[in-house]
């Protein structure tokens, strides 16, 4: 297999955990926060 192709496969997958770890962890750690919120308020008000 040509280099290129292992170059070009592991900025790739560089790319994709960058992507995962710096912008959907924290989205997703947010909104179980706001969900966890909204469920501690609603049972504090029953």
């Amino acid at each position: 297999m040509p280099i290129r192709y292992w170059v070009l496969w592991w900025l790739l997958l560089v790319l994709a955990d960058l992507v995962f770890y710096v912008l959907l962890t924290p989205i997703w750690i947010g909104l179980r926060a706001i969900a966890w919120l909204a469920e501690y308020r609603a049972r504090r008000w029953r």
